[in-house]
């Protein structure tokens, strides 16, 4: 330690006022530059938060802005009917006496929770001629309107649906032999009749179902006939022509309901874009009051 101490007195002595200055003026310069770096570091920092900032504030290059706009919300056309009309009243009196003679006063309205999406309405008509048997009508109009929605799609896509499903129901009833389906022109957008035969314990029954869509709403007409008791089985193309003639009916009362006049047998009343569906199932709902329920080509089938 007391060599240490001396080598200190000696460098001491050795720097004299001389060296006194010469290590003030280190220190001056030591502290000096700390000092210096901090305000050049204080400085860049300054400038890049400027650019950051200008960057991010600066607007694209397409001129628009960097953030994503919302996705638009999927819209389907709005249904062209709102309504249907009271489906006992879409027959005239004459049509009525023509296709069920003793039955035209028989009319039995359906049961609907919204007859603005659901209604239908059924005759019957037994014509007693003693020993030489009875002639028997059954009818049974059923009309089912559809709402667009933006999961299941347009309302005239879904009735164009259901309409398809409807003609193949009619084809798959138990039992039914002789079956025919016939395109028919000049009533609603589409339309077609199937017919068939059906043996029962009465009787042969001639079944005649015809099916028509106008824009959004599906109009299904069931009418059959039987020669009952030894009665003559009446003529499968007399009942095809008279239920084809009251489905025009039932079509122009719909469209008259909604203040359309001639629009039900417009060409461009087809949906432009025709669903998968049309020949496979149809829509899962027809509206969302009401429900599509049992096919009534079926419900045909067990009423005749």
């Amino acid at each position: 330690m007391q060599r240490a101490a001396q080598r200190d007195d000696r460098a001491r002595r050795a720097m004299g006022a001389g060296g006194a200055k010469r290590l003030r003026r280190a220190l001056v310069c030591a502290a000096a530059v700390p000092a210096v770096l901090i305000t050049a570091a204080c400085s860049s920092d300054s400038g890049d938060s400027k650019a950051k900032s200008g960057a991010e504030s600066s607007p694209s290059a397409g001129g628009g802005s960097t953030q994503p706009s919302a996705s638009a919300s999927p819209t389907v056309r709005a249904a062209a009917y709102q309504k249907l009309p009271d489906a006992c009243a879409v027959l005239s009196k004459d049509t009525l006496s023509d296709l069920v003679p003793k039955g035209a006063e028989s009319a039995k309205k359906g049961s609907s929770d919204d007859p603005s999406a659901r209604a239908s309405c059924a005759w019957n008509s037994l014509d007693n001629n003693g020993v030489k048997g009875s002639q028997f009508r059954w009818l049974n109009v059923s009309l089912l309107r559809f709402d667009s929605d933006a999961t299941r799609g347009s309302a005239d896509e879904q009735a164009h649906a259901y309409y398809g499903q409807q003609v193949k129901d009619v084809q798959s009833v138990d039992g039914a032999k002789n079956t025919k389906v016939v395109p028919l022109s000049g009533t609603g957008a589409e339309a077609s009749a199937v017919r068939y035969d059906l043996k029962k314990k009465e009787g042969l029954f001639k079944q005649q179902t015809v099916v028509a869509r106008v824009e959004n709403v599906v109009v299904t007409l069931d009418y059959n006939g039987a020669g009952l008791a030894g009665e003559k089985t009446p003529d499968a193309d007399d009942l095809t022509k008279a239920a084809e003639k009251a489905l025009k009916e039932a079509v122009a009362a719909v469209s008259s309901a909604n203040g359309a006049g001639g629009q039900a047998t417009s060409p461009s009343s087809k949906p432009s874009k025709p669903s998968k569906s049309a020949s496979g199932s149809p829509s899962s709902s027809p509206s969302k009051s009401a429900s599509a329920g049992a096919s009534p080509s079926r419900s045909a089938a067990k009423e005749s």
